[in-house]
């Protein structure tokens, strides 16, 4: 019967990791004042008929700390680009000298890091609320093995602490990549 609770808690295990590294990916979307390539990641270029994304299409360099530098490698589709980057709203506008494109970040202002920092916020507590669902449907489970006899009452306290325990390790993990951000935003 322990066999059914390692299964909860495995299952439970990868959903927390679903929830982390959709945080981790939020996250790198967010810009800090540097330049990121990953700003890029949601953005994407109709390629002959095809939503194709940027880095499948051109390279992306950082030359200096608050310069993106896009080399296409179709020069026919130069204009497209740039046209689907400041359609993108992104918050920065494509410089296009005709061979490359250059997003110049800006400094970023007290006001502005503060927004972002709420936006930080924002997706630490919705991943908090995805993390809060996951242990629900364990409980659930446990409970409903212990109604069904296949486990003892015993085996469901043990299976509960040790979904609680995977929680208090996934919230942890999620304070800290939230706390990471925040720092990295703030610092000037």
């Amino acid at each position: 019967m322990q066999n059914d609770i390692e299964e909860i808690l495995l299952s439970l295990g990868e959903e927390l990791d679903k929830a982390l590294n959709h945080q981790r990916g939020e996250y790198l979307v967010i810009r800090a004042g540097r330049a990121n390539p990953h700003v890029l990641d949601k953005v994407y270029i109709d390629y002959y008929g095809v939503p194709t994304p940027i880095n499948q299409m051109a390279s992306i360099t950082v030359p200096e700390a608050r310069i993106l530098c896009i080399s296409v490698w179709d020069q026919t589709q130069l204009k497209n680009v740039s046209k689907a980057i400041a359609a993108a709203d992104i918050g920065i506008a494509p410089n296009d000298d005709g061979k490359v494109i250059r997003l110049i970040f800006p400094a970023l202002t007290e006001e502005r890091r503060r927004e972002i920092v709420k936006t930080i916020k924002k997706i630490a507590e919705d991943t908090k609320i995805a993390v809060r669902g996951a242990r629900r449907d364990a409980m659930e489970m446990v409970k409903d093995l212990q109604k069904e006899g296949a486990i003892s009452e015993d085996e469901q306290a043990t299976g509960e602490k040790e979904v609680q325990k995977l929680i208090d390790k996934a919230v942890a993990q999620i304070d800290e990549l939230s706390d990471a951000k925040e720092k990295e935003i703030m610092e000037i």
